[in-house]
């Protein structure tokens, strides 16, 4: 493994990663790309879903926005973990932004720092959680897609088609 979350090593490690690893570039590259294509189709998604109408199943919605939000908390994390400037401002900046929730916000903005300051244990944390919230994220999907199955797919034209619906598990889950 070739990252290092340590805030001495974690510039240089990246900088590793791209100049010596073979084809790490590449991967960097697709990590970072894919990741900024992953939030377009987000956006059309979520545009999608505005245009017709399916905030109106609540439940369904409400995952979305859920899968939404931690989407947005894993790239903060993955922007962070270079450990360049602008990581470290943007760092201290966003959890910054913790500290105004009233009563528990200075409390959780240390939890996060891991002390009184961004330094190695924000960093071992961020690096921890961007790779853990991917599978919260697959697990909100999964429950995304139940509650779709559950209300079905909104219906732009009001017509009935319930005729031709074949059942998604056995034919569809197993190809």
């Amino acid at each position: 493994f070739h990252y290092t979350a340590d805030v001495n090593l974690a510039f240089s490690s990246v900088s590793h990663i791209c100049r010596d690893v073979n084809y790490g570039w590449i991967l960097r590259n697709l990590h970072l790309n894919g990741a900024s294509i992953f939030f377009v189709c987000l956006y059309f998604h979520i545009g999608r879903g505005i245009y017709f109408g399916s905030f109106k199943f609540y439940f369904t919605w409400m995952t979305g926005v859920v899968i939404f939000l931690l989407t947005m908390i894993t790239a903060f994390l993955g922007y962070v973990l270079p450990w360049g400037q602008m990581s470290f401002w943007g760092a201290t900046v966003i959890t910054n932004l913790v500290s105004a929730v009233p009563y528990i916000g200075s409390e959780v903005v240390q939890w996060l720092w891991g002390g009184f300051s961004v330094d190695n244990p924000t960093l071992t944390r961020f690096f921890s959680f961007h790779f853990l919230l991917p599978f919260v994220i697959l697990g909100s999907v999964i429950i995304h897609l139940i509650f779709l199955h559950e209300s079905g797919s909104s219906n732009p034209l009001g017509v009935k088609s319930d005729f031709d619906k074949i059942p998604f598990h056995p034919y569809f889950s197993l190809k």
